[in-house]
């Protein structure tokens, strides 16, 4: 079991942005396997890996501290920054509140604005917390949509 955890982890770390151990955990999860915060560390320790503005990086210079996104010379996407901070979405009216982890909701703000979402007139971000601004109701409900089908997946 520890060897398939340790190649999921490495999996991970090298495909996609993983920013803190609670993100990796999430991502572990999703893929069957439960970890504590203890295993989980220690996991960390014998993989080597190491921690920079970018996540976690294998010793060997891939994943996301210096890898893919680096070489691709681009901003994560909204389903990247989903992926890592999302946590809920709820539609008000012609907004759309996202609870996003403690600190992912500019990120994930300035992701959504990256998209250029022609059905999202601009953003708001707190803490944990994004205001989706939709110039209609209609709009407002396709947005929800969109952001829970990032979610879920």
């Amino acid at each position: 079991m520890k060897f398939q955890r340790h190649n999921a982890i490495r999996e991970l770390v090298a495909h996609a942005l993983v920013a803190n151990q609670d993100e990796l955990r999430r991502k572990l999860r999703r893929r069957g396997f439960e970890v504590t915060q203890a295993t989980l560390s220690r996991d960390i320790h014998e993989l080597r890996l190491t921690k920079g503005p970018g996540g976690y990086s294998l010793p060997n210079g891939n994943g996301n501290g210096a890898g893919t996104h680096a070489a691709d010379d681009g901003p994560p996407t909204a389903a990247e920054m989903m992926e890592s901070f999302g946590l809920t979405v709820t539609r008000a009216m012609n907004q759309v509140v996202l609870r996003t982890s403690m600190g992912g909701a500019q990120p994930m703000a300035a992701a959504l604005d990256r998209e250029g979402w022609t059905d999202v007139v601009g953003t708001i971000a707190g803490d944990d917390t994004v205001l989706v601004i939709c110039p209609d109701l209609k709009r407002a409900h396709e947005v929800e949509t969109r952001l829970r089908k990032m979610l879920e997946s």
